[in-house]
């Protein structure tokens, strides 16, 4: 039987993405592989990190606890205050305007944030505070909404990158979820122009080694209630009016219970590595190399 509305997590906040609802944010959304923070520590040549759109510090934890000292950078102030309440410390700016003062790091890390940067603008600025050696490493999931649940919230699939974004990379963006046969693209299908962007800024800068990709493939059992407190963080509901949510809500809650009450969502969590170097070491050009496995 489904839930009535007003006992779902969630219920009553007109949005609870960048503002309004950081601690729904912080407890639903997805961390990220524990094998990927450990290779890029790995490839880092210290431990001091800084986190670009930290917002409430879920990745900043997950280096915190892989032994690295981390700065948060972040324009949202609420989500800079809820990352402090857990141990983070976090600068109030966008990543292009932040002072760095001076301070060098050894990796400048992005969860699910760099496409709010300009992708020049942004490894620009990474190679500016990167000590050499040092590691840009923005990283982003990769995943693909069951199309039952994404037809009874009333929308498109398509990733949020699409729609919002840094200006650049409108013009990359793809415009369907389904490819000219007519078939639902594959969620890599739908990012890899974004991560493709990534490598481009970074090439372009001159600052860095040639970018690399790497891919983790996981997955995560979703119970109702866990999808149902996801559901609002998600960028293309943020606008809804409270009334207009409890109805996507209830429409999703009776789809997840047609399902069985739960379901198992693919993730691929790509991150586009590159290493700060002198200019007379600079990269040749070409395709971000891929590796697929431990650093996929």
């Amino acid at each position: 039987m489904t839930k009535p509305v007003s006992d779902l997590p969630g219920e009553g906040k007109t949005s609870a993405y960048f503002g309004g609802g950081a601690a729904l944010y912080d407890r639903s959304r997805p961390a990220y592989p524990d094998a990927m923070v450990s290779c890029i520590v790995a490839a880092m040549p210290g431990h001091e990190v800084v986190n670009v759109g930290c917002g409430t510090g879920i990745e900043a934890r997950q280096f915190q606890a892989a032994g690295c000292t981390v700065l948060g950078v972040d324009p949202d102030a609420e989500m800079a205050e809820y990352a402090r309440s857990t141990g983070v410390e976090v600068e109030v700016a966008t990543f292009e305007d932040w002072a760095a003062a001076g301070r060098r790091f050894d990796a400048v890390v992005a969860g699910t944030a760099w496409h709010w940067v300009d992708p020049l603008a942004g490894a620009a600025k990474a190679a500016q505070v990167l000590r050499l050696g040092g590691v840009l490493a923005p990283f982003h999931h990769s995943s693909h909404t069951p199309p039952e649940l994404a037809e009874a919230a009333g929308g498109t699939t398509l990733p949020a990158w699409t729609t919002r974004s840094a200006e650049a990379y409108g013009r990359i963006a793809p415009v369907s979820e389904y490819g000219s046969d007519g078939r639902r693209c594959a969620a890599m299908d739908l990012y890899q122009p974004m991560f493709d962007a990534f490598a481009d800024g970074i090439r372009r800068t001159g600052a860095f080694g040639e970018p690399e990709q790497w891919r983790f493939d996981w997955e995560r059992t979703y119970s109702r209630d866990e999808w149902l407190a996801l559901v609002p963080t998600q960028t293309a509901l943020a606008k809804l009016s409270s009334d207009q949510l409890a109805r996507v809500l209830e429409a999703v809650a009776g789809a997840i219970d047609r399902m069985g009450g739960s379901f198992t969502m693919p993730y691929s969590t790509v991150a586009v590595t590159a290493v700060r170097v002198d200019v007379s070491e600079e990269g040749s050009g070409g395709p971000p190399r891929s590796r697929k496995g431990q650093r996929a």
